[in-house]
C-alpha cells in the first residue's frame, strides 16, 4: 500500500503537512507492507498551478491508494474517489506523526461543513 501526503518541504519523515493538498509544494509517498514502513520518497508537486483532476491523476499514477491531507474540498475528493483513492482529511503534523497515527488507527477523517451558507441573489 502507498500513502500520499501533501507536504511543505522535502524533509522526508520530518516534513510538515501542507494546509491544502492543491497548493502543496511537495508530495510525500510512503510505502507500507501491513504495519511496516518500507520507505518514503518526496517529490516536487508538478501541478502546483493545477486544473481539476490533474493532481488525483498524478497521485494515481504514483500508485498511491490513500491520500492523507489537511484540507480538501468535496469536489476534489470526488476526483480521488473516481481513481479509487481513499481520502483522509484533517491530518496535522509531520509525515512521521501522520504515518504513526494511520498505522495505530488513530487518524480519523473529518467531514467538511461550510462555515457560511451562500445564497444566489
Amino acid at each position: 500500500m502507498k500513502l500520499a501526503i501533501p507536504v511543505m518541504s522535502d524533509n522526508g519523515f520530518d516534513a510538515e503537512i501542507s494546509e491544502h493538498f492543491g497548493h502543496a509544494p511537495y508530495f510525500a509517498f510512503v510505502e507500507l507492507d501491513g504495519n511496516t514502513v518500507l520507505g518514503a520518497t518526496v517529490e516536487k508537486n508538478p501541478f502546483e498551478s493545477h486544473g481539476p483532476g490533474e493532481i488525483p491523476g498524478y497521485i494515481h499514477e504514483k500508485g498511491a491508494t490513500v491520500l492523507i491531507t489537511r484540507g480538501i474540498g468535496n469536489r476534489a475528493i470526488a476526483f480521488f474517489e473516481n481513481f479509487g483513492i481513499h481520502v483522509v482529511r484533517g491530518a496535522t503534523g509531520t509525515v512521521r506523526d501522520i504515518v504513526d497515527a494511520y498505522l495505530s488507527g488513530n487518524l480519523e477523517s473529518f467531514s467538511y461543513e461550510p462555515k457560511e451558507k451562500f445564497h444566489n441573489y
